[in-house]
């Protein structure tokens, strides 16, 4: 039986045990709004509770996984206030902490391309399969930004190592990569996305439940520091301060207007 609910911006089915919550813009690259950001926190938030589901696929539809930050949102936020960029970016952390911390283990299924904001999706799921074309990037400074509010989860995801060099070059990266890194565990052909991820959600789904819900736990109890709210709450802060500087906002604006940063001459 197929249990299903779909919005403009998210298309969330159950079949069995497994349920799936699909990004559905590819028109806009399947990029956030806070819209977007309060649906998957409510999705997650539902499927995690949910007694009937050992596994949870964050899948997207289009050349694109996610692209980050919608323009409009972008334009929106170019006019906050740093009060309203904490608000603002508290909730998108909010989003990332339920996925990470989602009772249920989750996979990222990456079809397409992962940009900013996106690579935070990625690396809030326990693991990632993604497409051999797909590519990748923190791309974040050439804004005049900083990827704040995701850093927690891509850190851990890609190492500190890794992150020194695609936090500050903000350099696209291939899926050979992102595998050498460690940020997604598998590529495969296009064809062989579904198969992988079936492989996967067969092995989560037949091991104990409960087990699998006290080691998912375990991991983030005992990896490195704890994502907790004063952590969270420096991200936001750090986001907010960005944003709210002269070179934040320039980044943004000429972004928007597509032009050059002033910072480039």
């Amino acid at each position: 039986m197929i249990n299903s609910s779909t919005s403009q911006n998210l298309s969330i089915t159950q079949s069995g045990a497994v349920a799936r919550i699909t990004l559905i813009q590819p028109e806009v690259r399947n990029a956030f709004s806070d819209e977007v950001i309060a649906e998957i926190t409510a999705a997650f938030t539902d499927v995690g509770s949910r007694a009937d589901v050992r596994a949870v696929v964050l899948a997207a539809e289009g050349p694109a996984f996610c692209a980050g930050a919608n323009l409009n949102w972008m334009r929106r936020m170019a006019d906050y206030t740093r009060d309203e960029n904490i608000a603002d970016a508290g909730k998108l952390a909010e989003m990332l902490r339920v996925i990470y911390e989602c009772p249920k283990p989750t996979i990222a299924r990456v079809q397409g391309d992962v940009y900013a904001g996106g690579m935070g999706l990625v690396a809030a799921c326990d693991m990632a399969v993604a497409v051999d074309t797909a590519g990748f990037c923190l791309s974040e400074v050439k804004l005049g930004l900083i990827p704040a509010t995701i850093s927690p989860y891509v850190i851990r995801a890609m190492g500190p190592r890794a992150a020194h060099r695609y936090f500050l070059t903000a350099e696209r990266f291939d899926a050979a990569e992102a595998l050498r890194i460690g940020f997604v565990h598998e590529v495969v052909a296009a064809d062989q996305l579904d198969a992988k991820v079936d492989e996967l959600l067969k092995a989560l789904t037949s091991a104990s439940p409960n087990a699998v819900r006290v080691c998912k736990k375990l991991v983030i109890d005992v990896a490195e520091r704890e994502i907790n709210a004063g952590l969270i709450a420096a991200t936001v802060q750090g986001i907010a301060d960005i944003r709210a500087s002269d070179e934040g906002k320039e980044g943004v604006q000429s972004f928007l207007a597509k032009r050059k940063p002033n910072w480039l001459g």
